[in-house]
């Protein structure tokens, strides 16, 4: 009973959900209905007035009768015409109607019409020869008329205009129409797309106070602030202000935030477009709109022009398929002449960012063009925690956060991952209901923007939560008895974004080039997993697949990129992305394969040796590597007190900072 009341709430809820799905489907119908009906009848309104001008005008011409002059010779005689107006050719007769016995004689109603007289003679001796005598001719009313003025000539071309006039007016009302959806935008493809930020817009004002963690970086772009503040002092002693200023770095590092800050700081219109926004489809189109933004900067100049993935059209030349005739190669060419072209530019600075300044033509880096560049690092501890300090401004923080100790377990962090951080805490304590941010919102959104969210519904079952124990303990394990290793933070078999469980570590501060003796160390740590597998269960799953992918490139790094391999030698023999040097990737590589099949014998060297290292390694604490599964399949979770508890209780040393720096890292 209780499972069929079950399905009944279900079956309610869903109809319920469909329902108001169909609702909104509904209103979202209605109001499109609507507003088309609307502008049905409202170009039927116009519509309708044109017509009923229209037809008044040509009611007025239409209204009048016409009469033959030897009718009207006839009718003047009778004493039945007041009134002759003559205009060129044009007749228009005023006839009098003479009232009948019974009724008022001011009831009199004077009738219009309209004649045409001979062109070769003139009215009254037209008339004359139709028989009209003198003595009815004096009683007639005789005006000429001068075939002039607005009147004249509105009514002498309003049946031919105003046909016209209701075409066009059609033809604009449809157009406005086709406009809105891109069809009438073909006029505008040469024009720059390039977006300006007012320097009195204090909403989108950026300055250097907002920029936190890249300190190198923003004594570099002082000077080019200070140029365009005074630049009468840089002139007065012949420098030179860099024309160009290329902004390196990672992703997310604050090339875009900086740029901006510049123009903040300098108080002149800032305009930022990105690099994929000059290329279309058309042959061109690139390369107008380059000078179409030189232009517009140079008009309000001082400006600063700043092109964001300048990779996308900046990448070497001869490498296209279509040759000198690429469209992406037109647009640098264009970019080239106009930053230090035939005509001088010295108010507008060109700034651009990448992540990619390997790819980037020669040409574009010489001095004279990007003669500057600004290379922006990953914050280092410091400046984690200043950027943290930034996005925290407007969130309200409990007092046990303590940022100082985010940024000390947030290493490789950049700006906008410790955004994302910040943003992630307040979400979660707004889910929770309360209103302000707390340390453990902190600490668990760290983990959730490294790892992704946690699937509670991704339920293991018995037998996969122990082998994601032993998995987990493995790594830990191993990394915790390796003197190279970082020290382990946070244990968990609780699944995180594609992760059935994650073991986390952090090293004790930050460090810009890695050793030998480290990166054999995180080989062997990434084997920790698959080997307490295959050791305590005599059989391997799916779970080691991302360890080994990762393992694997970094052992072949070592051997093709880094020169840490006796057998190859100090050679590099690929790029920074794997590929051969020179873009000869493409078509092959430069190496015998005699040299390839020495890499892949080393790299698999490497591999057996910490496969090796890290199966001892477990063998010896076999002990200790069931306790901490049990623990895991128990909590779910070890944070690193309670792991390094365990450590403690069968002996084994916890690693200190000290240690690390004694080993000689």
């Amino acid at each position: 009973m209780n499972a069929q009341k079950k399905s009944t709430k279900k079956r309610q809820k869903k109809s319920l959900h469909k329902g108001k799905g169909k609702s909104v489907m509904h209103k979202m119908q209605h109001l499109q209905q609507g507003n088309f009906w609307v502008q049905m009848i409202i170009t039927f309104f116009v519509f309708a007035l044109l017509l009923s001008s229209y037809s008044s005008v040509t009611e007025y011409f239409a209204a009048k009768e016409e009469v033959s002059l030897s009718q009207l010779a006839v009718d003047i005689n009778e004493g039945l015409v007041s009134e002759v107006e003559v205009s060129g050719e044009n007749l228009e007769v005023t006839y009098v109607l003479i009232p009948t016995e019974g009724d008022d004689e001011s009831a009199a109603e004077a009738v219009v019409k309209k004649s045409k007289k001979e062109t070769e003679a003139s009215f009254t001796e037209t008339l004359v020869n139709y028989g009209v005598t003198y003595q009815a001719l004096s009683a007639v009313n005789i005006t000429i008329a001068d075939p002039s003025g607005f009147r004249y000539w509105f009514l002498a071309l309003a049946p031919l205009l105003i046909p016209i006039i209701i075409i066009v007016l059609i033809i604009w009302y449809l157009s406005r129409q086709v406009k809105g959806g891109g069809g009438m935008q073909a006029f505008t493809f040469g024009q720059s797309k390039a977006r300006m930020v007012d320097p009195n817009d204090k909403q989108q004002k950026v300055l250097f106070k907002d920029v936190a963690g890249a300190k190198e970086a923003k004594e570099e772009l002082l000077e080019i602030v200070d140029f365009l503040k005074s630049p009468k002092k840089f002139i007065e002693i012949g420098a030179r202000i860099p024309k160009g200023v290329m902004l390196m770095g990672s992703p997310g590092t604050g090339k875009t935030l900086l740029a901006r800050a510049v123009a903040g700081e300098a108080n002149v219109p800032f305009f930022t477009i990105s690099g994929s926004e000059f290329v279309e489809m058309f042959v061109g189109v690139g390369a107008s709109r380059v000078r179409d933004l030189f232009k517009i900067a140079k008009k309000v100049a001082p400006a600063i022009v700043f092109i964001d993935e300048i990779d996308a059209v900046g990448r070497v030349r001869g490498t296209g398929v279509g040759g000198g005739n690429d469209e992406r190669e037109q647009t640098l060419n264009q970019i080239l002449v106009e930053m230090d072209g035939f005509e001088p530019n010295e108010k507008v600075i060109v700034m651009a960012a990448t992540n990619r300044p390997d790819v980037l033509d020669p040409a574009l880096l010489r001095p004279g063009r990007f003669d500057r560049r600004v290379t922006i690092d990953l914050p280092d501890r410091e400046g984690r925690e200043g950027i943290l300090e930034i996005h925290a401004k407007k969130k309200p923080l409990h007092d046990d956060t303590d940022l100082k100790v985010i940024a000390e377990r947030t290493p490789g962090f950049s700006g906008a991952d410790l955004a994302n951080l910040m943003n992630e805490a307040a979400i979660l304590a707004a889910r929770e209901a309360r209103k302000e941010v707390t340390q453990y919102d902190l600490i668990r959104s760290i983990e959730k923007v490294m790892l992704g969210p946690e699937r509670r519904s991704h339920v293991l079952n018995k037998k996969e939560k122990e082998i994601t124990a032993y998995h987990e303990g493995g790594h830990a394990l191993v990394a915790s008895i390796l003197p190279y290793s970082d020290p382990v933070h946070k244990i968990s078999i609780i699944s995180r974004g594609r992760a059935a469980g994650y073991t986390l570590k952090l090293p004790f501060e930050d460090r810009k080039m890695q050793s030998k003796k480290e990166f054999l160390d995180d080989i062997a740590v990434s084997l920790g997993g698959y080997v307490a597998e295959k050791m305590v269960f005599d059989d391997v799953t799916t779970g080691p697949s991302n360890d080994l992918q990762v393992l694997t490139n970094l052992a072949r790094n070592m051997v093709t990129r880094w020169g840490m391999s006796e057998k190859i030698g100090t050679v590099a023999l690929a790029g920074n992305n794997g590929e051969a040097l020179f873009g000869a990737g493409v078509h092959g590589r430069e190496y015998s394969e005699k040299i390839s099949s020495d890499i892949d014998a080393e790299v698999k060297e490497i591999i057996d040796a910490a496969h090796t290292r890290a199966t001892q390694i477990l063998t010896e604490h076999r002990a200790v590597l069931d306790a901490i599964a049990t623990a895991l399949v128990e909590k779910e979770t070890l944070e690193r007190t309670e792991f390094e508890d365990l450590l403690r209780e069968h002996h084994i040393p916890i690693k200190e900072k000290q240690d690390i720096e004694h080993s000689g890292v």
